[in-house]
This record gives C-alpha cells, sequence and structure tokens, in this order.
C-alpha cells in the first residue's frame, strides 16, 4: 500500500511536517499490510502551483506530487493555520487536482497552530473541503497548538487517527478502485439536450 503525506508547512524544521511524520509512523506501525510512504513538501512547489493556475498545465514535479496523490491508498494531509483556516499554498494544491480524483480516497486531516483557539479549523475548514472533493475522511483529526507538543493528549490523538486511518485504508483501496473502473460519467450538456429531446428521453 501507498501512503502520501501532504504537508503544507512553511519552515525548516516545521512543526506542521513533524507532525505529519507522527502520523504517518503511526500509520505504518498500525497497517496490517507494508506501507510506502512518500512525502509532498508543499513550500517545493509553490512557484509551480502558481504557473499552474496561469498556464493550465502542470510542471514535472508538480505533476508528480498529484500523480503520488491520485494515486496513493491513504493521504495525510496537514496545514498550519492562517488566519482562522488553512493555507492558501495548502488549498491551492488541492485546487489544481481534478475534482473526482480523490473519491473515495481515504484521509486523515490534520492542522498545526499558535493556540488551542483554532483547533476547530478541521471541522469548518478542512473536512467540508475533502468532504466536497468525496474522500472519506476519518472521523479523528489532529490538531497540534503549541502547548501540545511534548503533552499528555497528542499521542492519543495521533494514534487513534492513524489507527482509523490504516483500517480504511486497508477496507477501501479494493473498493476504491472499482468505484473508479465502473464510473460513467455523462456531461452536463448532454443531461440537458436529453431534456429537450422530442422523445423526452
Amino acid at each position: 500500500m501507498k501512503l502520501v503525506v501532504v504537508s503544507a508547512g512553511l519552515s525548516v524544521p516545521s512543526s506542521t511536517r513533524l507532525l505529519g511524520d507522527r502520523l504517518a509512523v503511526a500509520t505504518v506501525r498500525q497497517a496490517a499490510d507494508p506501507v510506502d510512504v512518500e512525502v509532498v513538501e508543499l513550500r517545493d512547489l509553490a512557484v509551480e502551483i502558481a504557473h499552474n493556475f496561469t498556464n493550465g498545465f502542470p510542471g514535472r514535479k508538480l505533476a508528480a506530487a498529484i500523480d503520488a496523490v491520485t494515486s496513493a491508498d491513504g493521504l495525510i494531509v496537514v496545514t498550519p493555520v492562517f488566519s482562522a483556516s488553512y493555507s492558501g499554498l495548502f488549498k491551492s494544491f488541492f485546487d489544481v487536482i481534478d475534482k473526482d480524483a480523490l473519491t473515495g480516497l481515504p484521509v486523515l486531516i490534520a492542522a498545526t497552530g499558535g493556540t488551542a483557539r483554532h483547533s476547530l479549523v478541521l471541522e469548518h475548514a478542512l473536512r467540508p473541503l475533502f468532504a466536497h472533493l468525496r474522500a472519506v475522511v476519518v472521523p479523528t483529526g489532529v490538531y497540534a497548538a503549541s502547548e501540545d507538543w511534548g503533552a499528555e493528549g497528542l499521542n492519543g490523538r495521533i494514534e487513534r487517527a492513524a489507527g482509523e486511518l490504516a483500517g480504511l485504508m486497508q477496507g477501501l483501496s479494493g473498493v476504491r478502485t472499482a468505484a473508479a473502473d465502473n464510473l460513467t460519467v455523462v456531461p452536463f450538456a448532454e443531461q440537458l439536450a436529453s431534456l429537450h429531446s422530442p422523445s423526452g428521453v
């Protein structure tokens, strides 16, 4: 199985990347099958993401990152909180991915911030984003404020969320492939045209 971590941390070292790494280690440890982990650092792709918006196609590194994410069996996404939401870089990366590419993909959402007051960002920003993309979001999201590092509760949340992701990766990987293979998309224009045809079909 393949697990991809998407980190939108900007600094080096990054607490966002650190949280992603800890979640990945816990997921691998709890998975029943061997798991290959790949990390996508969005700060290295910032220029190519911006160019994708203006020229309409991804550069080499961005294309490789998109391919890694869309071919994964499980995804861990971690963003710092900016202005009470995910970072613009984080949102822009998922904006350049085809809107149907994450359908059925198990996703663990996580965020870092300077204060616990932003912990609901998981529920009002990240969970709706991935629900819109029709991913399968694990029940437990992980938010780490500055005071959480080294505190007792963070490890428990990491282990619980990782266990949920590992379980979904094991149970949904076959379902996701079958669903993608059987998906037939009828363009909206054809659906409208069928409503106005003389036969009414």
